[in-house]
């Protein structure tokens, strides 16, 4: 039985290459790498979706760490960035040549992944595909059984290793034959279409792209993108207010040596970390912002707490900020697609 390595995302697509492949026999090593762009999970004992796939596919996976290389794709992106910040081509190409390290390690064939021809503007059209290929050091070794027959014959494929007569030749961005194919190869439980990448969110976007003109991001950096409201403070000084009782529980697990916590004392309302300098201005005006999130009304002075990460909890009488006050100070203030304003709403639920 011959071994192929897998790219596994836990979407449709790549779980519907697997089943293709053992549909011809292959045993089958699937492939995921823990991007640093993934989404926040709903729970922090949640599983990447790829695991959850690979059960269900009855396959074994392999985790790999791709913080690191992210880290440095977004900084020195070879062959650039897509319409916000996500260097497409370049991650593709470093999960590959991954992917070939563990094929040659493991006796493997080839390599296969879930891409569809033209269903990504940047990295799967047919020439970037060829690229893709070339630079990963995977050129006629990997096979894209969703758009096979669209594509040149590969290696595996002229040899007798799998049939191309029983790939596909999807390609666009529609999903219906990815869905008839789904209930055909008796795969039920899949994700609905979704952005995996953060990248690709254009408030993401804004926030990283504000970040790296301060400082080169860092792991810990990019984690407290994902999370409330964010401010920059005239000196760089990054305050993040939390948005719901999620936001503040994770703001907490997220706060550094260095980093003060702030919340309003006796009454709901969020909790604000603050990351930089921690003068008796900007604490002043964090305590400010962080009133302006509860039903304080504007210019009223309520007490707030003060929480240094690993020092002595404090307290301050403030006015609650001003809605200009916000404005001046908070980074996603314009919608990065139609230009409106962000709706940053002081009576949102927390």
């Amino acid at each position: 039985m011959a071994k192929a390595i897998g790219c596994l995302s836990g979407g449709l697509d790549s779980m519907l290459a697997v089943r293709l492949m053992q549909r011809q026999g292959i045993e089958v090593l699937a492939l995921h790498a823990l991007h640093l762009w993934r989404p926040m999970p709903a729970d922090s004992a949640d599983e990447p979706r790829a695991v959850r796939a690979a059960r269900q596919l009855g396959v074994p996976i392999r985790l790999i760490d791709a913080t690191e290389a992210d880290l440095q794709m977004i900084q020195h992106p070879a062959h650039g960035l897509g319409k916000r910040m996500n260097p497409c081509i370049d991650c593709r190409i470093w999960v590959l040549s991954q992917a070939k390290a563990i094929m040659e390690a493991e006796g493997a064939a080839f390599v296969f992944t879930g891409e569809v021809l033209g269903q990504r503007p940047m990295s799967q059209r047919k020439p970037i595909l060829g690229l893709i290929e070339r630079e990963s050091g995977l050129a006629d070794l990997l096979v894209r059984p969703l758009s096979a027959r669209r594509l040149p014959e590969t290696k595996p494929e002229r040899e007798g290793i799998i049939d191309r007569t029983k790939l596909l030749d999807i390609m666009g961005r529609s999903r219906k034959v990815q869905m008839a194919a789904a209930e055909e190869l008796g795969i039920a439980d899949y994700p609905s279409p979704a952005g995996g990448c953060l990248l690709t969110d254009p408030g993401f976007a804004l926030r990283l792209r504000e970040l790296m003109r301060h400082k080169a991001p860092t792991a810990a950096d990019v984690q407290l993108l994902k999370v409330g409201r964010h401010f920059r403070l005239d000196d760089g000084t990054l305050l993040v207010i939390g948005r719901h009782h999620e936001d503040n529980l994770r703001l907490i697990g997220l706060a550094a040596p260095g980093d003060v916590r702030l919340e309003a004392a006796g009454i709901p309302g969020p909790t604000t970390l603050l990351r930089g300098a921690a003068s008796q201005e900007n604490i002043a005006t964090a305590a400010a912002l962080t009133l302006r999130y509860t039903k304080t009304p504007p210019g009223e002075v309520r007490t707030v707490l003060v929480r240094p990460v690993g020092g002595q909890e404090s307290s301050l009488d403030v006015a609650a900020a001003q809605d200009i006050d916000a404005a001046r100070w908070i980074i996603q203030t314009r919608n990065s697609e139609r230009g409106t304003r962000n709706t940053d709403n002081k009576n949102e639920r927390l």
